[in-house]
């Protein structure tokens, strides 16, 4: 199983790579008040992915931590089970 799943991988990396080096003509994104940037369009792409990526895990972060703070409340209000009887052991 460890075998396809470096196999899958490896295959989608090569597939990126591909993807970036059919990609490398410069584009120009246009912005309000006449703003430009003109850069590679793998590079817009990846700067958007990463940005998109941030934003998720900016927006789970407080539920997350909310839950985090629910289930350590939990565990302290939670008595520990007793401990079972020492049986000595047969002679």
């Amino acid at each position: 199983m460890r075998l396809v799943t470096w196999t899958i991988r490896l295959l989608v990396f090569l597939f990126l790579i591909a993807f970036a080096a059919k990609n490398v003509e410069p584009v120009t994104l246009r912005f309000y008040f006449d703003l430009a940037l003109k850069a590679p369009l793998v590079l817009l792409l990846l700067g958007f992915f990463a940005f998109g990526a941030l934003f998720g895990v900016l927006a789970m972060l407080g539920t997350v931590l909310r839950q985090r703070r629910e289930i350590a409340l939990l565990k302290t209000s939670v008595e520990p089970p007793p401990a079972a009887p020492l049986i000595p052991p047969p002679i």
